[in-house]
């Protein structure tokens, strides 16, 4: 969430790059919405937003329980501007600007802290994700089953990731589109279609009991395989 577009193209093509799923936002207001309907494992903030201040969106979502890891990006560096940040809710600040290699170090440390006990200890994109009779590796691309092991594409195992982390609720086509391509993604209509049939096809070549349940006019549920466990 960062008003400089510049910047903000620049690190959402730098992360990427370094293998993480990004969406970007201008505006405060937008922001506020994405926060809430995508659900991020981490948000990058800077303080000062057109249409709603950063500081106002931090402490809106705290106020509503959120405590999604927040790292601050801003060119306010004082004593007093780290110490308000900080109060605010945010769990790191950085000041612009900044090496992008630092940026990356602060990023597996939120995502160190943020996971649950007995996690792997070098970052969410380490982590394995079991659903039923199957185990997503994210950072490899490989999905895992009862018959063998296959290698998804980069949009296949981001819709996977956020079926396997939402197993047994139903995801509507939005959040589905959200999520996976982003809030500035162009999709053609039937692309989603596209990508639920192929990981349909996956999951009867590994012979999975595990099933992408269609409900029609309100989305898709990973379903067959009791709790998702992180």
């Amino acid at each position: 969430m960062e008003d400089d577009e510049n910047l903000s193209r620049n690190l959402k093509f730098f992360l990427e790059r370094e293998g993480y799923q990004v969406d970007a936002c201008a505006g405060g207001e937008d922001a506020l919405y994405f926060w809430r309907e995508g659900e991020p494992d981490l948000v990058l903030l800077d303080r000062m937003l057109p249409s709603l201040d950063g500081m106002d969106l931090l402490r809106a979502r705290r106020e509503d329980g959120d405590h999604t890891p927040v790292l601050m990006l801003t060119a306010l560096g004082t004593l007093s501007d780290r110490v308000s940040g900080l109060d605010f809710g945010a769990d790191d600040y950085l000041v612009k600007p900044f090496a992008m290699e630092e940026l990356l170090a602060r990023i597996r440390s939120l995502c160190r802290r943020s996971l649950p006990a007995g996690s792997a200890s070098d970052g969410s994109r380490a982590l394995k994700l079991r659903f039923g009779d199957l185990i997503l590796t994210p950072p490899l691309h490989e999905l895992e089953g009862p018959g063998e092991t296959v290698t998804l594409s980069g949009r296949e195992c981001a819709l996977m990731e956020y079926f396997m982390r939402n197993g047994g609720q139903t995801l509507s086509r939005a959040s589905l589109l959200l999520k996976v391509w982003g809030a500035e993604g162009e999709v053609e209509d039937g692309n989603l279609d596209n990508y639920i049939f192929f990981l349909r096809r996956r999951l009867k070549s590994l012979r999975s009991t595990v099933v992408i349940t269609t409900l029609r006019g309100v989305g898709y549920r990973l379903e067959g395989g009791g709790e998702n466990a992180f």
